[in-house]
């Protein structure tokens, strides 16, 4: 049996390595998705202070720190007791969408656009900013910075920090108030990254939507996945990033269940194969039935699309024009397509733009009632959506608010089986007669790719001591050995 091996797999956060099993007749006998890497916050986290939480479980990840720090401060919420001010609530939320616009912007011109920018099957020196700069010119470019600056600095004047945010490390509230020139500014970028993200959506639509060889990929059956959704809602059941219930969908959309925060544990279950440091989440009522897909499976994706596949619709305008335009295109509801994430997180784009300027706006967001008392320390659980999808910190705090058990479910995590068989679909789809190529290995790397996977977020678990794998080669970079533990 023959191995194709993608090692390292790119245009991602974290690591990890595909390996391709093809039989005699040159097909895709199996795929196995590896993350190699493992990172233990869960476990170092015990005994620390409750309010240092925030600012550790920040250093989990550079690209996802704003979501971390935003879950870890609803779960000290909750193992307070305190509900933090309305204005509180307001700066937190204002924080958290400008995290969306920096992130949302990164993945699409960076990560994942490229392959549809300069083409899937362009030169891997192409397959990247630069190569979308040469494609797209160098004023847009210009664009793309700018308002990724305008993001992280969003962030930065309301967390203390554009990068690892500190503002929120207090339960009950926010650190700091906003002052009224700080508002203007705020506002006068949001405005900005509001017409950005517009450009944006029409830019997906000139290259992506206006291409049928596009268009037939992302429906093609190898980028096809039938499965169970979650996301977070409002009362409404829109989207919403910052704070609401989590609600899950079945294959054909209708709800299965919508539970709070502190119900995540009657919902979600973790499998555990020896192959990967990543633990592999399913719906407890269905039962774990191996890498299968369907509603008899309980396997379930997160993300853009699992949210607005979740959602009733977008709770602002222009966001909700596109949400009703996506799911006209791709024949309605729910959409299965993996790649049609990329059109969904652009929707969130725009929605959060949009969801940004009704914040800044607010007449209260000004106001100085920042925090409220704490309650006794006890237990809590916090969630949002991060960019990747649902995200869960859950606290066990002892009498003197010392973190006794810490539990983490990533978007990341709750996505592994997703990958894991969005790859193998796209590997059995597009490899027939041992027929591989970069340009199909890349292909197959696209299936990953959709879902903006963060492994260093997502590696939690270990099963006995970690791998250590050596390779010695001559002057001649030829192999001599492999030394493995």
């Amino acid at each position: 049996m023959k191995q194709v091996v993608i090692d390292p797999i790119t245009r991602l956060e974290g690591h990890g390595k595909i390996t391709i099993f093809l039989n005699d007749a040159g097909n895709v006998e199996n795929v196995y998705f590896q993350v190699p890497e493992l990172r233990g916050f869960e476990k170092f986290c015990e005994g620390r202070r409750a309010e240092d939480l925030p600012i550790i479980t920040t250093r989990i990840c550079g690209v996802c720190p704003v979501a971390h720090h935003m879950a870890s401060a609803k779960a000290l919420d909750a193992a307070f007791n305190v509900e933090p001010t309305e204005t509180a609530k307001k700066l937190r939320e204002l924080e958290y969408v400008a995290y969306y616009i920096y992130d949302h912007i990164l993945h699409f011109y960076f990560l994942g656009g490229p392959d549809f920018v300069v083409g899937p099957d362009a030169p891997a020196a192409k397959r990247n900013i630069l190569g979308v700069i040469e494609k797209a010119g160098l004023k847009i470019a210009g664009e793309v910075i700018k308002h990724r600056a305008y993001g992280q600095k969003i962030t930065g004047i309301l967390g203390g920090r554009p990068t690892h945010p500190v503002s929120a490390c207090i339960p009950g509230g926010i650190a700091k108030a906003l002052s009224e020139d700080e508002r203007q500014e705020i506002e006068k970028m949001l405005r900005s990254c509001l017409e950005f993200a517009k450009f944006t959506l029409k830019l997906f639509d000139d290259i992506v939507l206006k291409n049928a060889d596009y268009v037939n990929l992302i429906k093609s059956e190898s980028y096809t996945l039938r499965t169970y959704y979650m996301g977070t809602v409002d009362k409404n059941n829109k989207v919403n990033f910052y704070d609401g219930d989590v609600r899950v969908v079945d294959p054909a959309g209708k709800e299965f269940v919508k539970f709070t925060p502190k119900q995540y544990l009657d919902i979600i279950e973790e499998h555990v194969e020896p192959w990967t440091y990543v633990k592999l989440p399913y719906l407890k009522k269905i039962g774990w039935k191996g890498f299968v897909e369907g509603p008899e499976s309980g396997i379930y994706r997160v993300g853009p699309l699992g949210r607005l596949n979740t959602a009733d619709g977008m709770a602002t305008p222009i966001a909700q024009e596109e949400y009703q335009r996506m799911y006209k295109t791709l024949g309605g509801k729910p959409v299965h397509n993996t790649l049609a994430f990329h059109w969904a997180r652009l929707i969130e784009l725009v929605y959060a733009a949009e969801r940004a300027l009704e914040l800044i706006t607010d007449k209260g967001i000004t106001r100085k009632d920042i925090r409220n008392k704490l309650g006794k320390p006890g237990e809590g659980v916090g969630i949002v959506e991060a960019a990747r999808g649902t995200l869960i910190h859950h606290y066990q705090l002892n009498e003197k608010a010392l973190a006794k058990k810490v539990n983490l479910i990533v978007a990341t995590t709750h996505n592994a089986p997703g990958i894991c068989m969005s790859i193998k679909n796209a590997a059995k789809g597009l490899i027939q007669n041992g027929k591989v190529n970069d340009g199909l290995l890349n292909m197959v790397e696209m299936a990953f790719r959709a879902y903006d996977p963060c492994f260093a977020c997502a590696t939690h678990f270990a099963v006995g001591e970690m791998p250590l794998e050596v390779d010695i080669y001559n002057h001649e970079k030829r192999l001599l050995k492999t030394i493995k533990r």
